[in-house]
């Protein structure tokens, strides 16, 4: 069988993946990316709440930090260039009295991280911006907005392809051999095996990154981690149209709290939650609705019973499992696991879409 060679090849047509394949096209290299479905962005990308964040939730100095402040502004400017669908509506994150400590801790770890917008609302300030919410206090962030993420998808796989690169749908990696000067990837599309031999291998298969680590031959045993999967449920409130801007409570261990963002429309839905899942499923689970119900109505009291109708539902890649602190992202490169060429993007969650122009960038400058 004869090996196809390419420069570099990127496993998985996410967000990420296709932002780091196009950073390679721009440079002159010849790319081909490789996604299992039929579609680019079908998995997390696609289901998440389509938010671009400012950077306020990270440890000072992380990778979530440092490329959820850069990613922000390239987004931004992105999607004005292209003029891709997007609103900097801003966000105001509440407290109730017990919270007001820990929420002066969040706007000081968002100064930290050069988050140079923020504002103090006091409760009235609060009703001023958003009447139908109660709270302590507020956090008012005006460089938060909303991104139709479709389009924006679209326009990376756009610019790849117009600088010559490819994206092969439906493709199955079946296993990594490391050679000298690179790689063999085995790949199986429509029934048909394929090899295909490359110098730079990028890892950004999301929630199949870190399962992928044990397809690469000569990979080292101890760099092997678990996978663990954080469901987040959906709903979609129906009859009314209660806020403005987006609302976010305090955020939960392992999430951001059950908030409320905004379509490009106007309409609203409200999630995720977290629930931990072993194994992959996007099937909305409507028995957490009342639990949904009592989260908004701490904010939102005013909640009307039945507005909440399941929505969809979205998975994110955990590199610690329940009950465990945050992970940071990881970018590992040859000074981790010894193999030059391949890079591994593992823990790629929230705020994985606003930083993707930044992950890319950072990977562009490790190979």
């Amino acid at each position: 069988m004869t090996a196809a060679r390419v420069d570099a090849m990127v496993v998985g047509a996410g967000v990420v993946g296709l932002a780091v394949a196009r950073a390679m096209a721009l440079a002159g290299r010849e790319v081909v990316v490789v996604e299992r479905h039929r579609l680019p962005g079908q998995e997390t990308t696609s289901r998440n709440s389509g938010v671009i964040h400012s950077g306020i939730y990270y440890p000072k100095d992380g990778l979530k930090a440092k490329l959820c402040v850069r990613g922000r502004d390239l987004l931004y400017a992105f999607c004005e260039a292209r003029d891709i669908a997007h609103s900097r509506c801003g966000k105001v994150i509440v407290a109730q009295e017990a919270q007001i400590p820990a929420l002066k801790v969040l706007e000081q770890k968002g100064r930290a991280n050069g988050v140079e917008d923020l504002a103090w609302l006091s409760a009235a300030q609060v009703r001023e911006l958003e009447p139908e919410v109660r709270c302590a206090g507020g956090l008012w962030s005006p460089s938060t907005g909303v991104i139709d993420v479709h389009e924006y998808v679209t326009t990376l796989v756009a610019d790849l392809e117009a600088h010559g690169g490819t994206v092969v749908y439906g493709a199955e990696l079946q296993g990594v051999a490391v050679k000298p000067g690179g790689f063999e990837v085995a790949v199986t599309s429509d029934g048909s095996a394929d090899i295909f031999e490359c110098r730079n291998l990028v890892n950004s298969a999301g929630l199949n990154a870190a399962n992928l680590l044990r397809q690469i031959r000569g990979y080292p045993e101890k760099g092997l981690r678990t996978a663990y999967f954080a469901k987040g449920n959906y709903f979609a409130c129906h009859g009314v149209r209660p806020f403005r801007h987006l609302v976010y409570p305090m955020p939960s261990e392992a999430g951001l709290g059950v908030h409320a963002t905004l379509d490009l429309d106007g309409s609203t839905r409200f999630g995720p939650d977290v629930q931990w899942i072993d194994e992959l499923n996007y099937d909305v689970d409507a028995t957490r609705a009342p639990s949904f119900y009592a989260a908004i109505r701490e904010y939102w009291p005013g909640m009307p019973d039945g507005c909440l109708q399941p929505g969809y539902a979205g998975v994110r890649p955990k590199l610690v499992g329940e009950g465990a602190a945050a992970a940071d992202f990881v970018i590992e490169g040859c000074e981790t696991h010894g193999i030059a060429g391949l890079v591994n993007l593992l823990g790629i969650e929230s705020p994985g879409l606003t930083s993707s122009l930044a992950l890319a960038e950072e990977v562009a400058s490790r190979l």
